[in-house]
């Protein structure tokens, strides 16, 4: 099977492809390739893709990756001719990621982690392709006051039978099983771990906090910080995330895991008071307890983004955070989110 296109562009398989990260990829990706999307929607949404789907070059298909698959099975890709060309690069994101529904998917998480995993590392190696895991910076553990910052050697821990195992150690182990098949069979596979990252497209009222932050406070609505005044993040804009994995994919095939995210730590509660500003609200700020999957996580040292792939993040949190509060703006007029409680 070929490694590099023998038509015009290359094929390019994304996991996960409807949702807030990947269908920004998926769109990035469309000026140098044709993108096969593959998604079940379980915490992603189909707005996200809609007007991706116009375009020839994309096909979505709606597949669970923990169930096995055979892309030439499915006659919508045959314009791809994957039996003669195969799948040059493979972005796999799949993978529930939802801190208001995180216990419903608790089991599909864990065999995204794993099952999932393992289906979509052995359609790597039948064909030959170049595969980007995108892990998290929860393999690092959580933050703590001794160690705030982490690099690409550290190990970290986490609880196997805590209630975020499923994810938190299914991460872990996810990034035991590209490694495994590097070493077995040779795969071109490299290991993103993202820090938290925010922009348009990110699902509202499912205690991402940002996105949340931004139509109460055009709603006049309290601001729900899950947490203390106290709770601290890093946060990184998703063009600025979509160019490190690119750059990550390009990458030689030795460079190991690389961090992905922003190392500026940002309290919340000033955030929050900056998109009520932004938004001209007068809305207040208020505390509930967290959330399993919404804590507080580590910060990144990017050495490594810098040195090896020519990367920072370039995008200030003001501009982001005003991208995102336009687009909010306008899909709320679009499908009456204001209507919503």
């Amino acid at each position: 099977m070929p490694t590099s296109p023998i038509f015009e562009k290359k094929n390019v398989l994304v996991t996960g492809g409807a949702g807030f990260i990947g269908s920004h990829l998926c769109e990035s990706l469309l000026d140098e390739a044709k993108v096969i999307c593959v998604d079940n929607f379980i915490t992603s949404q189909e707005s996200n893709i809609d007007k991706l789907l116009q375009n020839p070059d994309f096909e979505f298909l709606r597949h669970d990756i923990n169930e096995p698959f055979d892309l030439e099975a499915f006659p919508e890709l045959e314009k791809f001719k994957i039996k003669f060309q195969g799948i040059q690069e493979i972005y796999h994101l799949a993978c529930p990621t939802s801190p208001k529904q995180f216990n419903e998917y608790k089991i599909q998480t864990a065999l995204a982690n794993s099952v999932g995993m393992k289906n979509i590392l052995e359609m790597a190696v039948k064909y030959k392709s170049k595969l980007l895991f995108t892990s998290s910076s929860v393999i690092y553990g959580g933050r703590q006051d001794s160690k705030l910052v982490f690099n690409e050697e550290d190990w970290g821990t986490s609880l196997t039978t805590s209630p975020r195992a499923c994810y938190d150690e299914g991460k872990r182990f996810a990034e035991a099983m590209v490694a495994t098949y590097q070493q077995v069979h040779g795969l071109d596979a490299k290991i993103a771990r993202i820090f938290r990252t925010y922009g348009p497209r990110m699902r509202l009222f499912d205690g991402q906090m940002i996105p949340d932050f931004i139509t109460n406070a055009i709603d006049g609505k309290e601001l729900v910080i899950y947490g203390d005044e106290s709770f601290k993040t890093s946060l990184c804009y998703v063009s600025d995330i979509i160019d490190g994995m690119k750059r990550l994919m390009q990458s030689p095939e030795d460079i190991g895991p690389v961090n992905i995210g922003s190392d500026q730590d940002r309290l919340l509660t000033e955030v929050a008071k900056k998109i009520i500003e932004m938004t001209g609200s007068h809305s207040e700020i208020k505390y509930e307890p967290p959330l399993t999957f919404m804590t507080e996580q580590p910060l990144p040292e990017i050495t490594k983004a810098k040195s090896k792939l020519d990367w920072i993040p370039l995008v200030r949190l003001e501009d982001g955070l005003q991208k995102t509060i336009d687009y909010t703006r306008v899909q709320k007029g679009l499908i009456g989110f204001g209507s919503q409680t």
